[in-house]
């Protein structure tokens, strides 16, 4: 049984889909969590609903409110164990139509919060000697998409800071690793035409899309003392669709 009571977890866009299930997760298995979102109501709700939670207000495109994030956390808490940067948008339209601001947006959310992020844990990891920082990354920045030139780049580049943070990080016992995910159930896939996700699932090996809690299950795991001895990699959880 993984167990994480005692620490303290702070989740970026955690106020639904896989950022609350990761938080519900680690909630359930004893971690204290803050909840960040860059909508506060939703955040305190969630928080609320979950137990054992704070919700927290943040744009993580603003590098100043992240870095005063991760010191409200580990003042009011008393630490930050785990991080994890699942906060992340998407702007998706075909290179040769996608404008320089969408490009911007989706690279200052998804790749430069988590860098900011990264950077002001350290102080506070490195005298425990002790931290573990996830990233959730996606089978588009291993693979690419057609459409999303600014995720999947955002995305392969969150995999490369991933693996130069577990490099930097390690003689202070501060593991990185980044998350894949592949096609997950969430209320925008929800709305796809039945057709659609039919033809998804039929890229998947497993027969099936998968669900938050695959994702929460994988973070859990690796935010424990079984992956003592895992640092700068990146776990594909997408039923075998990228092998």
């Amino acid at each position: 049984m993984i167990t994480l009571t005692g620490k303290t977890a702070l989740v970026t866009g955690a106020a639904r889909g896989i950022g609350r299930s990761i938080a519900e997760t680690l909630v359930a298995c004893g971690a204290r969590v803050a909840i960040a979102d860059l909508d506060l109501a939703a955040a305190e709700k969630t928080a609320a609903e979950i137990g054992n939670a704070r919700g927290f207000a943040c744009d993580v495109s603003d590098p100043a409110a992240v870095t005063a994030l991760i010191e409200t956390v580990e003042t009011e808490f008393g630490s930050l164990d785990i991080l994890v940067n699942n906060a992340g948008i998407t702007k998706d339209n075909l290179m040769a139509r996608m404008k320089d601001e969408d490009w911007d947006a989706v690279m200052n959310v998804n790749l430069r919060s988590a860098f900011v992020a990264t950077r002001a844990v350290q102080r506070g990891m490195g005298k425990r000697r002790f931290g573990r920082i996830i990233n959730i990354a996606s089978v588009v920045g291993i693979m690419g998409n057609k459409g999303q030139a600014n995720y999947s780049a955002s995305k392969a580049g969150l995999i490369g800071l991933t693996k130069t943070a577990a490099k930097e990080l390690a003689s202070r016992n501060i593991l990185v690793n980044a998350i894949a995910p592949g096609f997950i159930q969430t209320a925008m896939t929800e709305k796809l035409p039945e057709e659609a996700k039919t033809a998804l699932a039929a890229q998947i090996p497993l027969g099936r899309l998968g669900g938050p809690k695959d994702i929460a299950n994988a973070v859990a795991f690796l935010a424990s003392d079984l992956a003592d001895y895992i640092t700068g990699q990146v776990l594909v959880v997408d039923g075998g669709m990228v092998m």
